[in-house]
């Protein structure tokens, strides 16, 4: 007999979660945190988890504000410079 059980997810219901592991939308966390998004308002929501965070990926990525350096120095050559 085990002396631990393993605790499955709570959640609530109408809360949506897109599983990374899986590859698919649950209704309340059926996997652990670390394996998933969410939680989403719907169904739909859910279904776009991966369109959402390579939207916003590719937002970050492409946002001066966050790669800007103090000062001014964007302008200088840096150790792979011309």
């Amino acid at each position: 007999m085990a002396l631990f059980r393993a605790k499955k997810p709570a959640g609530k219901p109408g809360e949506w979660f897109y599983c990374l592991e899986h590859r698919k939308v649950e209704e309340g966390p059926e996997c652990p945190a670390k394996d998933r998004f969410g939680p989403y308002a719907d169904r739909a929501e859910a279904e776009r988890a991966m369109q959402t965070a390579a939207d916003r990926n590719l937002a970050w990525e492409t946002d001066p504000r966050w790669h800007d350096k103090p000062g001014g120095a964007d302008d200088e050559p840096g150790p792979s410079g011309p």
